[in-house]
């Protein structure tokens, strides 16, 4: 007989841990605060434009994400485009992002370009995480590629997406970013990334739709407020003031919100999801009549510039007008976060005629600002050692989010792949 099984969060893991309960002939009733399924994913109405609030590509290797979309019937609207990277260092627009790139690239000697072109080689190369796991990321990259390539190509992304918490990092979290991406490439001088047609929607709509006519339900603007537990065992949810009943509960929420939605868990058991950090980001996202550049992403150094680089959206996406996300991730206790909307717009301006002299003021449309205060895991060495484990010591409860298939990177394959896994524990 089937368990009816709440589910917190409507992100890509919640939606995935849904849609394999209901596969597997159990009730999922997802549990979401927004007014929407998606999370990070959701998208939202840009003056006529449904398009996400914070980028997302696809590559060739992101099986699980594929995989579903197979069993949805969606294989068919997946686009792949052969997209450009480009870097903006001292005043200049250069290629960027294979050999060629790396030998014509101004502004670093012979010797840090060959050090930093085996670097990156290898570490597309590697499979085995777990010597890096203890690791820390900077010197590790430090002594690879010495303090030129150090200096122009890496640690303003560290300065500038992790400030504070950049110098503590696990490197296998870094490498595995730096192998997606380069695993990305079709050869050796060509990448190639993936889109849905219709953006990330196409795929929630249709996991929502299948969850539901498999007996599935949605609670939207329903935020958990406490998971019961009695006696060591799960026996549901307070949400709005009432209790629901429930044979099992798992959570996909930021582990940030588990101490005050599940406080009857162990003190140990909290303590370690109390002593997790996570980065938060403001992210703009501008339309305009032209392209800012050919490149989908660009990687800035510039000394005016607070941010590590940039996406043009529409360079991997056609659209009608040119999109273009400039995130600025910095830690959510860090003044610039209670900065206005307006402020984060008049940078992103600014930052745009820079890059781009021929823009004009009437070439920018239209300006939005997302924000989300847990977006980013801060992965340090041994970051898995100091995770509870999914399944914590309360009977009929699972907890994860992002941060639990480290040392990937936050990416709706992973989430898909994870949370279908967590479903099948789940019901073990």
């Amino acid at each position: 007989m089937g368990q009816r099984i709440a589910v917190l969060g409507a992100g890509p893991m919640g939606l995935a841990v849904a849609y394999q309960l209901a596969k597997d002939g159990h009730t999922p009733v997802v549990f979401e605060a927004d007014d929407r399924i998606g999370g990070m994913t959701a998208s939202f109405d840009f003056s006529g434009l449904s398009i996400e609030r914070y980028y997302h590509f696809h590559c060739t290797s992101d099986s699980d994400f594929l995989g579903v979309l197979d069993e949805l019937g969606l294989a068919e609207r997946m686009r792949w485009v052969e997209t450009k990277m480009g870097y903006w260092y001292q005043g200049q627009l250069q290629p960027w992002g294979n050999p060629f790139a790396l030998l014509k690239f101004k502004g670093l000697s012979l010797q840090a370009k060959f050090r930093y072109g085996l670097f990156a080689f290898l570490c597309t190369k590697r499979n085995d995480w777990k010597p890096l796991d203890s690791v820390e990321a900077t010197g590790w990259i430090r002594r690879w590629v010495g303090a030129e390539a150090w200096e122009v190509l890496w640690r303003r992304l560290f300065d500038y997406k992790f400030y504070e918490y950049g110098s503590n990092l696990s490197a296998a979290w870094i490498w595995s970013r730096i192998r997606r991406i380069g695993r990305s490439r079709y050869n050796l001088f060509k990448e190639k990334l993936g889109y849905l047609e219709g953006g990330s929607q196409t795929l929630l709509n249709a996991l929502k739709d299948r969850i539901e006519l498999l007996g599935g339900e949605f609670k939207l603007k329903s935020p958990a407020e406490r998971v019961v537990i009695e006696n060591g065992t799960v026996k549901g949810l307070q949400v709005a003031g009432e209790f629901i009943d429930f044979d099992k509960v798992v959570s996909t929420v930021p582990l940030p919100y588990v101490p005050k939605l599940i406080p009857d868990l162990p003190e140990n058991i909290l303590n370690q999801f109390k002593a997790l950090k996570n980065i938060a980001v403001v992210c703009i996202i501008v339309k305009m009549k032209k392209p800012l550049t050919e490149n989908f992403w660009l990687n800035t150094n510039d000394p005016d510039m607070d941010i590590p680089g940039l996406v043009e959206y529409s360079n991997l996406r056609p659209m009608d007008q040119s999109i273009v996300y400039i995130p600025f991730y910095l830690p959510g206790e860090h003044p610039k976060f209670q900065d206005s909307d307006e402020t984060f717009f008049e940078k992103v301006r600014m930052y745009l005629k820079k890059i781009n002299p021929a823009l004009t003021d009437d070439d920018i449309i239209e300006l939005r600002a997302s924000r989300y205060r847990y977006a980013q895991p801060i992965c340090d060495p041994d970051y898995l050692d100091k995770l509870p484990p999914a399944s914590l010591p309360v009977e009929g409860l699972w907890v994860a989010d992002t941060s639990y298939y480290y040392p990937e990177d936050r990416g709706i394959s992973e989430s898909i792949g994870f949370g279908r896994k967590l479903a099948k524990q789940a019901i073990r």
